[in-house]
């Protein structure tokens, strides 16, 4: 599926999705929330990117709420500056793996159980989970177990979809998520047709990165201004005491504890292997805004022979900073892959996992490659160095072919403006759609805006979908 995708990306219209297994109202959540006075969102993030995605989502929601909203749930410190009070911390919910999650099974049950008090409490008009999606589908399994099937439910909706078409036979699990989530908001383009095509009703609202990039001008047409980039460079190097000829390597080992545990170690010896190679070598690091993290973080670069910068990863003003400064990069797979391409920082892809889990993902997985970008472009332009081949020698050759040669540094930052139009030409369209049938004075519209607006106005606008 995913190949054929690639292969007709921009060629193909969209299928119509099969239709809804139950009636929905038509607006079911501003209607609810016009008789009530106010917008009662339930939303629940479980790392730290969810965080970011769910505080994008939260604030684009008060923008354009046409009541107040009041929102409940579980997240992280940016959630809470946009007027969420956790249940409890976000943190004790960041599991990744298989084998890895084990131990934690009876405190995610009871957590997942409080949740689920907490949300029939609140009486939400919509439940939005946002990835994390072992503890999410739990989470709205009991929801909809317990909702009051004499009264219209209220509208449950994931955030980032799990990447099924990565693995064999997985496609044909999203069918059965149609049973506790009524819509899927889709951060990849090929994914809303997927999920369409096995009868869950779906909206591609853009990837998160793309919000930093259009922020920030970091389009195609407008990344060519070298000066800007040039200042902001100068401008961290002088703030943070580094040197104008010094080679800074920004190195991204995550945002969960075990992932920096695990990754943080290798990329430093990495890095200490190409000391003799480069000169005033110099780290930059963006720590998740974890206190335990970045502890962890303080006490293992403290004996280093290099200067190590720790730049709070919660702020977009330093990360990109700190990208414009640096001459490479080396990250743990994930979200962080998606900013250092379309920031055209040239990085090198890293990961492990535990020896089980390692097995069971060979086993199973269906595609070529680990990191977003070279998924969707379908070619290694990223190089990935995963699993017993992720070593500090190993990737010690890479990082150092993606410093000095300038044929595999183009390659990077040329890919990047192929990657920014796959992912933003199909939102552009979105936001067209939701100006025509909103009445909107703006078509400039930011994937959070678009997630918003889906949210509001989902029946509506999957109504207007299926007609074009």
């Amino acid at each position: 599926m995913l190949l054929r995708w690639i292969s007709a990306a921009g060629r193909r219209r969209a299928l119509p999705a099969r239709p809804l297994g139950r009636a929905l109202s038509y607006d079911r959540v501003v209607d609810a929330a016009a008789r009530d006075g106010e917008l009662r969102v339930f939303v629940v993030a479980g790392e730290v990117s969810g965080d970011s995605l769910a505080s994008r989502l939260m604030a684009s929601l008060k923008a354009v709420s046409p009541v107040p909203v009041r929102f409940a749930g579980v997240g992280g410190e940016l959630m809470c500056k946009e007027g969420l009070q956790s249940l409890f911390p976000m943190e004790e919910i960041a599991i990744m793996g298989l084998w890895e999650l084990l131990p934690h099974m009876y405190s995610v049950k009871s957590k997942i159980e409080n949740t689920v008090n907490a949300a029939m409490l609140f009486q939400p008009h919509a439940v939005v989970t946002v990835d994390s999606k072992g503890f999410s589908f739990r989470l709205l399994k009991q929801l909809k177990c317990r909702s009051n099937q004499k009264v219209q439910s209220r509208l449950h909706i994931h955030y980032v979809s799990p990447s099924f078409w990565a693995w064999k036979g997985g496609e044909s699990r999203l069918s059965k998520l149609h049973d506790f989530v009524d819509h899927m908001l889709c951060i990849l383009p090929f994914e809303e047709e997927i999920c369409k095509l096995n009868g869950l009703p779906a909206t591609y609202v853009g990837h998160p990165s793309l919000d930093d990039a259009i922020g920030l001008n970091m389009g195609p047409e407008l990344s060519s201004d070298k000066s800007k980039h040039q200042k902001s460079c100068e401008a961290f190097r002088l703030e943070h005491g580094l040197s104008p000829d010094a080679t800074i390597i920004t190195i991204m080992p995550g945002s969960r504890m075990q992932e920096v545990v695990r990754m943080l170690p290798i990329f430093l010896h990495t890095v200490q292997n190409l000391r003799h190679t480069f000169n005033e070598l110099s780290l930059v690091i963006p720590v998740a805004p974890h206190r335990d993290v970045r502890t962890y973080v303080e006490k293992a670069v403290q004996s280093g022979p290099f200067p190590v910068v720790l730049i709070p990863g919660g702020s977009l003003k330093e990360r990109y900073g700190a990208f414009s400064a640096s001459r490479a990069a080396l990250c743990t797979s994930g979200t962080a892959v998606m900013e250092l391409m379309l920031a055209k920082l040239p990085c090198v892809v890293a990961y492990q996992a535990h020896f089980i889990t390692e097995c069971l993902i060979h086993l199973r997985k269906k595609i070529n490659f680990i990191s977003l970008p070279n998924i969707l472009l379908n070619s290694p332009v990223v190089p990935e160095v995963l699993f017993r081949a992720c070593t500090a020698k190993n990737l010690a050759a890479k990082l150092s072919e993606v410093i000095s040669n300038d044929d595999v540094r183009q390659m990077q930052v040329e890919s990047a403006g192929q990657l920014f139009q796959v992912l933003h030409e199909p939102i552009k369209k979105r936001g067209t759609l939701f100006v025509e049938e909103l009445g909107m004075s703006s078509n400039v519209l930011s994937p959070s805006m678009i997630a918003a607006l889906t949210v509001l106005y989902t029946d509506k606008h999957q109504n207007t979908v299926y007609r074009n």
